[in-house]
């Protein structure tokens, strides 16, 4: 459409970036299911929060018409939640398109679900739009449409996530931006409103690398991994069949942010496709402290690499998850897509 340091952590508001903090009191003592893979059927674009005790899970389904939002005490139990429908597109007109890559975020005393939208018209016309719910569950409050997200071109805009980074609130979004020729960018801005920018964003990365641009000019899926005195922002690239991968940009936490210079992008992708087990075109990815305190990648992958017709409607794009090693200087290891199964 398109892990951290030795402590306990947990996820700051919003939940895209993971910081160090406490895990949840009593549940990482509990007896569960280990953690297999797939974790969850036909759910793209995966984006697990850890709020208050729950886990929330959030996807694009296959048929991209709706928002749907399930939550369980641990990761593991996500796979057999009960899944709510929080919104679905109206019937014509605006956001009666492809509905895509939804993210649920909790700031300012309230619930916020960003997510991408075309028209009836013209299902590809995405902008990025967000909903709003006061209730202290997500899964029955009532949700109100806040408006579009403001950018300051009217063009193609997706994947926001929200998170925030010494005192201040950033998005951090995928967009085309007249004059460049790729399908989309990174850019970065600290939030006024759930709508609003406070300041001119900051273009963080184009797609020009060779396995950047498989089928399309594509950076987009940003998601943040704050860990050993870094911000580790990773992307996904290149078409979403199994050319599908993720890239990272790494700034230093004391850097400024907002200064596309802070951040250094790395040469080669940091997550691909694994032919050996099984696993192709992995992506789209976010991170999650399991009540066990171990960091996790989640992401969407298929099992299998020949599609028919256009990928975006092959309906396989499974949600993954497994956990996030360190290297000897910090910086983060993804490995492999895991095979199929019970992660350790």
């Amino acid at each position: 459409m398109r892990n951290h340091i030795i402590n306990r952590r947990a996820l700051i508001a919003g939940g895209a970036a993971v910081t160090i903090g406490a895990v949840m009191p009593g549940i990482a003592q509990a007896k569960e299911a280990k953690i297999t893979n797939p974790l969850i059927l036909q759910r793209a674009d995966p984006q697990i929060l850890r709020h208050d005790g729950w886990f929330y899970f959030t996807a694009s389904v296959p048929e991209y018409d709706r928002i749907v939002l399930r939550r369980a005490r641990t990761v593991a139990g996500l796979k057999d939640a009960p899944e709510t429908v929080i919104w679905r597109r109206p019937a014509s007109g605006k956001m009666a398109g492809y509905i895509w890559a939804p993210e649920i975020h909790h700031f300012d005393g309230a619930w916020h679900f960003y997510f991408a939208a075309g028209n009836g018209d013209d299902k590809f016309h995405i902008r990025t739009y967000v909903l709003q719910g006061r209730g202290a569950n997500p899964l029955t409050t009532d949700w109100s449409l806040l408006g579009q997200f403001e950018t300051p071109w009217d063009t193609f805009t997706l994947d926001s996530t929200i998170f925030e980074h010494s005192g201040v609130r950033y998005i951090c979004w995928a967009q085309r931006e007249p004059g460049i020729e790729t399908n989309s960018n990174l850019y970065l801005a600290p939030l006024k409103t759930p709508t609003t920018l406070a300041a001119p964003p900051a273009r963080l990365t184009v797609p020009t690398l060779d396995w950047e641009v498989q089928g399309f000019k594509v950076a987009e899926g940003p998601a943040l991994l704050v860990r050993n005195g870094k911000l580790f922002l990773t992307y996904s690239a290149s078409a979403t069949d199994a050319r599908y991968c993720m890239g990272m940009l790494t700034a230093d936490a004391d850097a400024d942010i907002m200064n596309p210079a802070s951040w250094r992008k790395a040469p080669v992708p940091v997550f691909a496709t694994a032919e050996a087990n099984k696993v192709f075109g992995p992506g789209h990815n976010s991170f999650v402290v399991d009540e066990h305190g171990r960091d996790l990648l989640v992401y969407h992958g298929r099992d299998y690499r020949e599609i028919k017709g256009d990928p975006l409607f092959d309906p396989n794009r499974h949600a993954r998850v497994q956990p996030v090693h360190y290297r000897a200087d910090g910086t983060p290891d993804f490995g492999v897509p895991v095979k199929n199964g019970a992660i350790r």
